[in-house]
């Protein structure tokens, strides 16, 4: 799986500097549960790769991590809750970094960019376009059609427009002549793809792993992945990438993992630093679920993991500009979308 799709690899010479760097620190010991806000509905590919994540750092930690989903408003509510709580490293949060890099973009949480987070990712997913079993299309060709002359009759499936079901099928509406669809939203992917599943939508574009036990089980038909590279799912048939329909789409992979806000005590982020480089960067159980679940393992933190998420960042806050979505130019977070950079703020 990990060999399917081009990313970026995590560069062990910096992440040995920064695990000596937190090694020096004064250790982090909290006396209370820590509260880790899922700002999407059970379920989704958030809920579940932090669900396998939080035990490993409770275990490490010596507390209990609380996962609380509170989904509204594409994952603003509970990000903006996380962001009003006290500083004290008790309240923290799990997303793609890209909604939380871009959220002011989008409008939905104004003042706020990448660099309110300390970063840690663990996993990198891809949007998978499907349709229902017994759907009309048998690929992603006759769907790309159906969209150029049926338009807001094909039903899409999604967590919201900033998820990543929203924004994949707002970009290939983008990269294809700016077809017209019909988004239905959802409170998560999870559900999003049970409802394509049973025929509410006619698509759904939500991540591979909240639709790999459907595809599997015969009641979801994947047409394409969002890669140049086929998806390599056990059991089914390999998912050919979009790039044989859509050959110069921009893709960037979309990096998940926790989040704790900027302004925290020096020992919670030398304490978690770590934890992230001797336990989750060699975690068996998230390893596992990325190969059963059609994601890439690809733990980092720091500069590192903010590196690894620019791309991704920088893209769909360009992406969410030419389809005028955007209430805050990318200026505003430090992107310039002629060139396509980071250029600061």
């Amino acid at each position: 799986m990990q060999k399917s799709l081009r990313l970026v690899l995590v560069s062990a010479t910096a992440l040995a500097s920064l695990a000596g760097t937190a090694a020096f620190a004064q250790e982090w010991k909290p006396d209370r549960p820590i509260n880790l806000i899922v700002p999407w509905g059970a379920g989704g590919s958030t809920d579940q790769v932090t669900r396998v994540t939080a035990p490993i750092l409770a275990e490490a930690l010596g507390v209990e991590v609380v996962v609380v989903n509170q989904p509204g408003a594409s994952g603003a509510i509970g990000t903006q809750e996380v962001l009003n709580a006290p500083k004290d490293g008790y309240t923290w949060t799990a997303n793609a970094i890209a909604n939380n890099a871009t959220y002011s973009v989008s409008g939905l949480v104004e003042n706020t960019n990448i660099d309110d987070w300390h970063i840690y990712l663990s996993v990198a997913n891809v949007p998978v376009v499907s349709v229902p079993a017994d759907s009309e299309f048998e690929d992603f060709g006759q769907l790309l059609e159906a969209f150029k002359t049926r338009g807001n009759e094909i039903t899409v499936a999604t967590a919201g427009i900033t998820s990543s079901g929203g924004t994949a099928i707002a970009a290939l509406s983008g990269a294809a002549e700016s077809f017209p669809y019909n988004m239905i939203t959802y409170d998560g992917g999870g559900p999003a793809a049970i409802a394509t599943a049973s025929g509410e939508a006619m698509v759904t574009t939500q991540l591979a792993v909240e639709q790999t036990e459907l595809i599997r089980g015969g009641r979801l038909k994947a047409l394409a992945v969002l890669s140049d590279q086929p998806l390599e799912l056990e059991g089914v048939d390999p998912i050919p990438p979009i790039t044989d329909w859509i050959p110069d789409m921009a893709l960037a992979p979309d990096y998940f993992g926790i989040f704790v806000p900027a302004g925290v005590p020096d020992e919670v982020v030398a304490t978690l630093d770590k934890i992230w480089a001797e336990k989750v960067m060699n975690a068996e159980e998230i390893k596992t679920y990325a190969e059963t679940f059609g994601a890439v393992f690809a733990p980092s933190y720091g500069a590192e993991a903010r590196a690894k998420a620019m791309p991704v960042v920088i893209l769909e806050a360009c992406d969410a500009v030419e389809r005028g979505e955007a209430v805050n130019d990318p200026s505003t977070i430090g992107i310039d979308c002629e060139t396509r950079t980071e250029v600061g703020m």
